[in-house]
Protein backbone atom coordinates (compact mmCIF):
# COMPACT_ATOMS: atom_id res chain seq x y z
CA UNK A 1 0.00 0.00 0.00
CA UNK A 2 1.11 3.12 -0.89
CA UNK A 3 0.68 6.30 1.20
CA UNK A 4 -2.02 7.82 -0.73
CA UNK A 5 -3.66 4.73 -0.42
CA UNK A 6 -3.25 4.60 3.59
CA UNK A 7 -4.29 8.50 3.53
CA UNK A 8 -7.47 8.18 1.97
CA UNK A 9 -9.71 9.87 5.44
CA UNK A 10 -12.54 6.93 4.73
CA UNK A 11 -10.33 4.29 6.31
CA UNK A 12 -9.23 6.11 8.95
CA UNK A 13 -10.77 9.48 9.92
CA UNK A 14 -13.87 8.87 12.20
CA UNK A 15 -16.23 11.49 13.67
CA UNK A 16 -16.43 10.01 17.27
CA UNK A 17 -12.50 9.19 17.46
CA UNK A 18 -11.52 12.57 18.65
CA UNK A 19 -9.92 16.05 17.07
CA UNK A 20 -8.70 15.46 13.45
CA UNK A 21 -5.03 16.03 13.89
CA UNK A 22 -4.84 13.60 16.40
CA UNK A 23 -6.41 11.33 14.33
CA UNK A 24 -4.26 12.38 11.68
CA UNK A 25 -1.04 11.90 14.11
CA UNK A 26 -2.24 8.54 15.12
CA UNK A 27 -2.49 7.93 11.17
CA UNK A 28 0.95 9.23 10.14
CA UNK A 29 2.36 7.25 13.04
CA UNK A 30 1.15 3.73 12.02
CA UNK A 31 2.87 4.59 8.35
CA UNK A 32 6.09 5.24 10.64
CA UNK A 33 6.09 1.63 13.08
CA UNK A 34 4.65 -0.39 9.78
CA UNK A 35 7.35 0.70 7.87
CA UNK A 36 5.22 2.57 5.44
CA UNK A 37 7.69 5.49 6.34
CA UNK A 38 11.57 4.60 6.75
CA UNK A 39 13.96 6.26 8.84
CA UNK A 40 15.56 9.24 8.07
CA UNK A 41 12.86 9.41 5.21
CA UNK A 42 10.59 12.64 4.41
CA UNK A 43 7.15 13.18 5.38
CA UNK A 44 5.08 14.37 2.70
CA UNK A 45 4.59 17.90 2.10
CA UNK A 46 1.91 19.46 4.50
CA UNK A 47 0.39 20.47 1.13
CA UNK A 48 0.61 16.96 -0.21
CA UNK A 49 -1.31 15.41 3.10
CA UNK A 50 -3.67 18.06 3.13
CA UNK A 51 -4.61 17.36 -0.31
CA UNK A 52 -4.78 13.13 0.06
CA UNK A 53 -6.83 14.28 3.53
CA UNK A 54 -8.84 16.43 2.62
CA UNK A 55 -7.85 18.63 6.00
CA UNK A 56 -6.36 21.60 6.33
CA UNK A 57 -3.38 22.64 6.63
CA UNK A 58 -3.51 23.92 9.88
CA UNK A 59 -4.23 20.50 10.92
CA UNK A 60 -2.32 18.59 9.43
CA UNK A 61 0.27 21.14 10.80
CA UNK A 62 -1.04 20.25 14.31
CA UNK A 63 -0.74 16.76 13.48
CA UNK A 64 3.36 16.91 12.56
CA UNK A 65 4.31 19.34 15.64
CA UNK A 66 2.45 16.63 17.75
CA UNK A 67 4.93 13.68 15.97
CA UNK A 68 7.62 16.05 16.31
CA UNK A 69 6.96 16.65 20.05
CA UNK A 70 7.08 12.70 20.64
CA UNK A 71 10.40 12.10 18.76
CA UNK A 72 8.71 10.47 16.09
CA UNK A 73 9.84 13.34 13.30
CA UNK A 74 12.50 15.77 13.05
CA UNK A 75 11.68 18.89 11.73
CA UNK A 76 14.42 20.41 9.36
CA UNK A 77 14.77 24.08 8.87
CA UNK A 78 14.15 24.56 4.39
CA UNK A 79 13.33 20.89 4.42
CA UNK A 80 10.49 19.83 5.44
CA UNK A 81 9.75 17.16 8.19
CA UNK A 82 11.91 13.96 8.40
CA UNK A 83 10.66 10.00 10.07
CA UNK A 84 13.48 10.38 13.31
CA UNK A 85 15.92 7.27 13.29
CA UNK A 86 14.57 4.75 15.65
CA UNK A 87 14.74 0.89 16.93
CA UNK A 88 12.41 -1.19 15.01
CA UNK A 89 9.17 -1.53 17.77
CA UNK A 90 8.55 -5.14 19.38
CA UNK A 91 5.06 -6.05 20.51
CA UNK A 92 4.60 -8.84 22.64
CA UNK A 93 1.96 -10.72 23.50
CA UNK A 94 0.81 -10.89 27.33
CA UNK A 95 -0.89 -14.31 26.25
CA UNK A 96 2.16 -16.21 26.77
CA UNK A 97 4.69 -17.13 28.80
CA UNK A 98 7.85 -16.67 26.44
CA UNK A 99 11.47 -15.99 26.61
CA UNK A 100 13.03 -13.25 25.70
CA UNK A 101 15.18 -15.63 23.48
CA UNK A 102 12.00 -17.18 22.04
CA UNK A 103 10.18 -13.82 21.58
CA UNK A 104 13.24 -12.64 19.36
CA UNK A 105 14.12 -15.58 17.33
CA UNK A 106 9.95 -15.58 16.31
CA UNK A 107 10.86 -12.49 14.56
CA UNK A 108 14.30 -13.48 13.34
CA UNK A 109 16.27 -11.32 15.17
CA UNK A 110 19.99 -12.45 16.32
CA UNK A 111 20.23 -12.23 20.02
CA UNK A 112 23.03 -12.15 22.45
CA UNK A 113 23.91 -11.43 26.15
CA UNK A 114 26.17 -9.24 28.08
CA UNK A 115 26.10 -10.66 32.01
CA UNK A 116 26.15 -8.10 34.87
CA UNK A 117 26.40 -10.50 37.52
CA UNK A 118 25.37 -14.62 37.51
CA UNK A 119 26.20 -16.64 40.98
CA UNK A 120 25.20 -17.64 44.38
CA UNK A 121 24.06 -14.36 46.57
CA UNK A 122 22.40 -14.27 50.18
CA UNK A 123 18.64 -13.22 49.37
CA UNK A 124 17.42 -9.87 49.72
CA UNK A 125 14.74 -9.22 51.72
CA UNK A 126 12.74 -8.60 48.70
CA UNK A 127 13.88 -11.65 47.16
CA UNK A 128 13.00 -13.80 50.91
CA UNK A 129 9.77 -12.47 49.90
CA UNK A 130 8.87 -13.23 46.49
CA UNK A 131 10.62 -16.18 46.31
CA UNK A 132 9.36 -17.50 49.92
CA UNK A 133 12.87 -18.42 50.98
CA UNK A 134 14.38 -18.33 54.49
CA UNK A 135 16.42 -15.79 55.33
CA UNK A 136 20.02 -17.86 55.48
CA UNK A 137 19.01 -19.99 52.14
CA UNK A 138 20.87 -19.01 48.84
CA UNK A 139 19.49 -17.19 46.02
CA UNK A 140 20.74 -17.99 42.72
CA UNK A 141 20.87 -14.02 40.53
CA UNK A 142 21.45 -13.85 36.79
CA UNK A 143 21.68 -10.12 35.57
CA UNK A 144 22.16 -8.92 31.92
CA UNK A 145 21.97 -7.20 29.40
CA UNK A 146 20.00 -8.77 26.09
CA UNK A 147 20.16 -7.51 22.57
CA UNK A 148 18.88 -7.63 19.23
CA UNK A 149 20.51 -7.08 16.31
CA UNK A 150 23.27 -6.09 18.25
CA UNK A 151 20.89 -3.10 19.23
CA UNK A 152 20.21 -3.00 23.40
CA UNK A 153 16.61 -3.69 24.34
CA UNK A 154 16.11 -4.49 27.63
CA UNK A 155 18.33 -5.61 31.25
CA UNK A 156 16.32 -8.44 32.86
CA UNK A 157 17.47 -9.39 36.46
CA UNK A 158 16.12 -12.68 37.56
CA UNK A 159 16.22 -14.50 41.32
CA UNK A 160 15.46 -17.98 41.44
CA UNK A 161 15.75 -20.89 44.57
CA UNK A 162 19.53 -22.54 44.86
CA UNK A 163 17.48 -25.44 44.60
CA UNK A 164 16.08 -24.83 41.69
CA UNK A 165 19.00 -23.54 40.05
CA UNK A 166 21.83 -24.94 41.83
CA UNK A 167 24.48 -23.69 39.35
CA UNK A 168 23.40 -20.46 38.04
CA UNK A 169 26.75 -19.87 36.02
CA UNK A 170 25.69 -22.67 33.77
CA UNK A 171 22.83 -20.85 32.37
CA UNK A 172 24.65 -19.46 28.54
CA UNK A 173 21.21 -18.78 26.97
CA UNK A 174 17.47 -19.04 27.56
CA UNK A 175 16.54 -19.68 31.06
CA UNK A 176 13.25 -21.15 30.63
CA UNK A 177 15.27 -23.68 28.39
CA UNK A 178 17.61 -24.33 31.49
CA UNK A 179 14.67 -24.90 33.44
CA UNK A 180 12.98 -26.78 31.38
CA UNK A 181 16.22 -28.62 31.25
CA UNK A 182 15.84 -29.33 34.88
CA UNK A 183 12.55 -30.41 35.37
CA UNK A 184 11.16 -27.08 36.43
CA UNK A 185 9.55 -25.39 33.41
CA UNK A 186 7.37 -22.38 35.31
CA UNK A 187 3.58 -22.74 33.80
CA UNK A 188 2.33 -19.57 35.06
CA UNK A 189 3.70 -15.86 36.06
CA UNK A 190 2.22 -12.59 37.09
CA UNK A 191 3.73 -9.67 35.69
CA UNK A 192 2.88 -5.94 36.77
CA UNK A 193 4.40 -3.31 34.39
CA UNK A 194 5.09 0.53 35.52
CA UNK A 195 6.44 3.11 33.87
CA UNK A 196 9.45 4.87 34.91
CA UNK A 197 12.35 7.21 34.17
CA UNK A 198 16.13 5.33 33.65
CA UNK A 199 18.33 5.80 36.24
CA UNK A 200 21.81 6.76 34.55
CA UNK A 201 23.25 3.34 34.99
CA UNK A 202 20.10 1.17 33.25
CA UNK A 203 19.84 4.10 30.45
CA UNK A 204 24.07 3.91 29.53
CA UNK A 205 23.50 0.24 29.31
CA UNK A 206 20.55 0.56 27.21
CA UNK A 207 22.13 3.05 25.10
CA UNK A 208 19.63 6.43 25.79
CA UNK A 209 19.40 9.38 27.24
CA UNK A 210 19.07 9.18 31.50
CA UNK A 211 15.50 10.03 32.64
CA UNK A 212 14.36 8.65 29.15
CA UNK A 213 11.08 7.00 29.49
CA UNK A 214 11.19 2.96 30.08
CA UNK A 215 9.05 -0.08 31.44
CA UNK A 216 9.90 -1.80 34.39
CA UNK A 217 8.33 -5.24 34.59
CA UNK A 218 8.17 -7.55 37.60
CA UNK A 219 7.19 -11.33 36.70
CA UNK A 220 6.84 -14.15 39.22
CA UNK A 221 6.82 -17.28 37.99
CA UNK A 222 5.18 -20.41 39.30
CA UNK A 223 5.44 -24.26 38.90
CA UNK A 224 2.69 -26.45 38.46
CA UNK A 225 2.48 -27.37 42.52
CA UNK A 226 2.17 -23.63 42.98
CA UNK A 227 5.86 -22.99 44.08
CA UNK A 228 7.38 -19.93 42.85
CA UNK A 229 10.46 -20.92 40.74
CA UNK A 230 11.17 -17.27 39.56
CA UNK A 231 11.24 -13.61 40.58
CA UNK A 232 12.37 -11.53 37.49
CA UNK A 233 12.97 -7.61 37.15
CA UNK A 234 13.07 -6.72 33.76
CA UNK A 235 13.84 -2.83 32.12
CA UNK A 236 12.90 -1.98 28.82
CA UNK A 237 13.26 0.11 26.55
CA UNK A 238 9.87 2.41 25.61
CA UNK A 239 10.91 3.27 22.36
CA UNK A 240 11.26 -0.67 20.90
CA UNK A 241 8.30 -2.64 22.92
CA UNK A 242 4.43 -2.73 22.62
CA UNK A 243 3.06 -5.10 25.21
CA UNK A 244 -0.63 -6.23 23.94
CA UNK A 245 -2.64 -8.37 25.76
CA UNK A 246 -5.98 -9.93 24.41
CA UNK A 247 -8.89 -9.04 26.68
CA UNK A 248 -12.64 -11.63 26.57
CA UNK A 249 -15.53 -10.36 28.14
CA UNK A 250 -17.14 -12.65 30.51
CA UNK A 251 -20.19 -14.18 29.70
CA UNK A 252 -22.93 -13.98 32.13
CA UNK A 253 -26.22 -15.72 32.98
CA UNK A 254 -29.15 -13.86 31.88
CA UNK A 255 -32.16 -14.50 34.78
Amino acid sequence: MNMAEFLKPENWLLPASGPRYLQLRRRLDDAINTGLLQPETPLPSEREIASLTDLSRVTVRKAIAALADDGAVVPRHGSGSFVAARPPRVEQSHSQLTSFTEDMANRGMETKTLWLERGLFLPSPKEVAALGLAADASVSRLARLRTANARPMAIERASLPHDILPHPTQVEGSLYKALSDLGTPPVRAIQKITAINLDDRDAGLLDVEPHTAGLKIERTSFLTDGRVVEFTRSIYRSDAYDFVAELHISKTKTP
